[in-house]
């Protein structure tokens, strides 16, 4: 059972960094932050400005075999909140798949905990949920956050990354002509190929590049994760899926085109992203993929898009999103509905399960994380996951630095292009780490 007290915060955004900085002492911590104030217009299904959870009562690590069975056997014991992540790699659970690519990260195929403590932001409103065994430590927390500041790192981190691509420029190029290949064969019509960056032999501090990569991005699902000595800085503009009451809502993303500082020539180039036959294509094809998806467990007739390829604009780039919406009956397993729809079409491709073959035989290094998703359970079963991608991923202990980034491939993908797309997305990543 958890203790409730709503606390009225003057300056939430600055409470918001003190708290942040503070939830630092715990090895387990989930802060999911939707960027309420650039984002009002993405967030039609928002729940929450910000939530953070911290210092695990219990947990579950698992490999991928029967990696769903045992999440929904844990979410029925604990019959709490329940924080953590979903790797890319999961999908070996669901079909005869594999992954045996290169990993240095040596993140677990699926881990999720129960917080002692969890702080819920909207807009001045501050709720905070304690276990009752900790609840005489509330006032005092609130105190100590309200009291942190900013100090200077025990350790040395590297002030600049040297980063390094797995994948040269011309083999990338040929694994999309491969891809093509596959295409025009008949074998796939759509697939997402990845390229991973990386660094090793670094040390970096998290909290400062998260906070960094937030500031330049301002995304609706950012998200900075802390597990023991693995981390993910996430500046996600995807949400894969939310369950709220009945309601199911998936908004993939597909169609990505560049900002310019000029309002006249970035007006141009949203215009030129929203009339592009490819990446509308794109867009469309997984949409429909989303849409079979959801029908497993939906109510008849109940799968809706709410929206098509609609214009969202951030800071770094303009998007296209779609919004798949459907009805489930109040005897549909969360973690089934999560089964069900995961690995998250954007990140595979169409037919699913040919994507993935392809994309293992093609890609250099495990997923992992990276295609993955972060989120939460609530006690009530609703859930909100997000999907993992312009995010580096850092494990401390090994004192390795990686993010990945990709393009959709279809027949109409030009190779150079497609590259190009892969750098566009680096962007971000690659300003903050250097």
């Amino acid at each position: 059972m958890r203790v409730v007290k709503q606390i009225v915060i003057e300056l939430p955004e600055q409470f918001k960094k003190q708290l942040l900085l503070w939830a630092q002492q715990f090895e387990e911590v989930v802060w999911l932050d939707s960027n309420s104030k650039t984002n009002s217009d993405t967030q039609t299904y928002g729940s929450y400005d910000a939530i953070l959870a911290v210092d695990a009562i219990t947990c579950i690590k698992t490999d991928w075999y029967n990696a769903f069975e045992k999440l929904e056997e844990y979410r029925k014991i604990t019959n709490d909140w329940l924080f953590g992540y979903l790797s890319y790699d999961l999908k070996n659970d669901l079909e005869n798949l594999t992954s045996t690519n290169h990993d240095q990260l040596h993140f677990p195929d699926l881990c999720f905990f129960q917080p002692k403590k969890i702080f819920l932001f909207r807009g001045r409103t501050l709720e905070v949920q304690y276990l009752n065994f900790v609840q005489e430590e509330i006032e005092v927390d609130v105190e100590a956050i309200k009291n942190t500041i900013r100090g200077f790192p025990a350790e040395n981190y590297a002030s600049k990354v040297e980063i390094k691509a797995r994948t040269s420029e011309a083999a990338y190029l040929e694994k999309v002509k491969k891809m093509l290949e596959h295409i025009h064969k008949g074998d796939v019509y759509e697939a997402n190929l990845c390229q991973e960056f990386y660094a090793e032999n670094t040390a970096i501090y998290p909290l400062d590049i998260f906070e960094k990569l937030n500031i330049i991005s301002k995304v609706p699902f950012a998200a900075f994760l802390r597990l023991e000595t693995r981390f993910l800085l996430s500046a996600s503009p995807e949400r894969y899926i939310k369950k709220q009451g009945n309601k199911v809502i998936s908004q993939p993303i597909k169609g990505t085109m560049r900002r310019s500082k000029d309002a006249v020539e970035d007006k141009k180039l949203a215009a030129t992203l929203c009339n592009d036959p490819k990446e509308r294509t794109e867009n469309i094809m997984i949409t429909d993929l989303v849409r079979n998806d959801l029908s497993r467990t939906a109510n008849k007739g109940s799968v809706k898009v709410e929206e098509l390829c609609q214009l969202y604009s951030f800071l770094q780039v303009h998007q296209l999103i779609s919004t798949i919406t459907s009805q489930v009956s109040k005897e549909t397993e969360p973690v089934e509905i999560l089964r069900t729809t995961f690995p998250m079409g954007s990140m595979t491709g169409a037919p699913k399960i040919s994507a993935m073959q392809i994309i293992e035989s093609l890609e250099d290094v495990k997923r992992g994380l990276y295609s993955g998703a972060v989120g939460y359970f609530t006690p009530e079963g609703d859930f909100d996951f997000n999907v993992v991608i312009r995010s580096i991923l850092y494990n401390a202990a090994e004192k390795y630095v990686s993010f990945s980034v990709g393009s959709a491939i279809t027949a109409q993908s030009i190779p150079k292009k497609e590259y190009e797309e892969c750098l566009l997305k680096a962007k971000a990543m690659r300003e903050v780490l250097s």
